[in-house]
């Protein structure tokens, strides 16, 4: 769950790191967009109600988290930060008409950090989708994350992070450090 603020659109500013963070870690993941309610769905049924994807990077705040999972607490602050979901434009159901098998990538300054498919995800898209809806309904734009590659790691201020789809989409954000 991310609050609209920390959406970021390629060129509309850089990802910010929140005071007092001293860990910022990159996760490039395929987003789904829903395209039709979706409250306790089974999983043949998924498909027809993704309206597309996006291509995401889900910033971590990871000392903040750490210390959430020390204490018990939510991880809130960690994850939902303003700026923590760098995200691609849109990308049409039928210009991704094949999800389960497609290259995710993530560079830093260059140096590829993150580079795996969609094949190796834990959970498919029908499974995920119909998963959650059990629990709480899914509304039309609605973004759900599916997971991230290995290799997941640090960022700092000044840094380059690119990112991308396939041979669909890529984006560039820079790094940044709120004073």
């Amino acid at each position: 769950m991310k609050p609209p603020s920390s959406y970021l659109e390629e060129g509309s500013g850089p990802i910010v790191i929140p005071r007092g963070c001293r860990s910022c870690h990159h996760e490039v993941e395929l987003g789904v967009v829903i395209g039709s309610v979706c409250g306790d769905v089974h999983e043949d049924d998924v498909m027809p109600r993704v309206a597309g994807y996006a291509l995401a990077l889900d910033m971590t705040a990871r000392d903040f988290q750490e210390e959430a999972k020390k204490s018990g607490g939510p991880w809130t602050m960690a994850k939902c930060f303003d700026t923590a979901l760098p995200v691609s434009r849109f990308i049409s159901a039928k210009e991704l008409s094949d999800p389960s098998g497609v290259k995710l990538w993530c560079k830093v300054n260059e140096e590829m950090r993150q580079n795996g498919s969609t094949a190796d995800m834990v959970f498919n898209i029908p499974y995920l989708i119909s998963y959650i809806s059990q629990y709480f309904t899914l509304h039309p734009g609605d973004l759900v994350l599916t997971g991230t590659p290995a290799g997941v790691g640090p960022v700092h201020p000044g840094d380059v992070i690119s990112a991308g789809l396939g041979d669909l989409i890529t984006m560039k954000f820079t790094v940044a450090q709120k004073e």
